[in-house]
């Protein structure tokens, strides 16, 4: 399958969706920043001194999803219908982390799977943000498109969520 991005004269553009149908079209991307077990702690305590962490990143990423478009020169600027950050801690085998899964959806001629993403990267982006001065060395790992839906390509999903 060709890059869509490419003209025939292999000059980058912008892709014409003026024809696709409007669908409901809906990504879901997921990522995880892991991190020392007293930044953990310090976070799941509420105690940090510059506030809300994980209520700051959920502002942060969905905000993001609102500005792909300004951010990634090919994306087309959306009327996004819904956004949904979820910001869950672990210390799953013994490595603390925030996991991030971003659900966008729109009603339209392009999929939303980079506003997604966009929104799973700024959230994690601010918790580093808020958080590097006790902990320089955390980890932004697993950024990935794990389900999308709408428009003439159906559903994918991946196969290792």
């Amino acid at each position: 399958m060709p890059l869509t991005h490419f003209n025939p004269q292999g000059e980058a553009h912008m892709v014409n969706v003026g024809e696709k149908a409007i669908t409901h079209r809906r990504a879901i991307a997921s990522g995880k920043i892991t991190m020392q077990a007293s930044t953990l702690a310090l976070i799941q305590q509420g105690n940090h001194k510059k506030g809300d962490v994980l209520g700051i990143a959920r502002i942060a990423g969905i905000m993001a999803s609102k500005r792909t478009a300004d951010l990634i020169p090919l994306c087309h600027p959306l009327a996004l219908t819904h956004v949904e950050v979820k910001l869950e801690l672990t210390s799953a085998e013994q490595v603390p982390a925030v996991l991030c899964q971003v659900t966008v959806e729109t009603q339209g001629q392009t999929g939303v799977e980079m506003e997604a993403l966009t929104a799973v990267q700024v959230s994690l982006l601010t918790i580093y943000d808020m958080c590097k001065a006790v902990d320089r060395g955390m980890c932004m790992t697993d950024i990935r498109l794990i389900h999308k839906s709408g428009g003439k390509s159906g559903i994918w999903q991946t196969q290792n969520p």
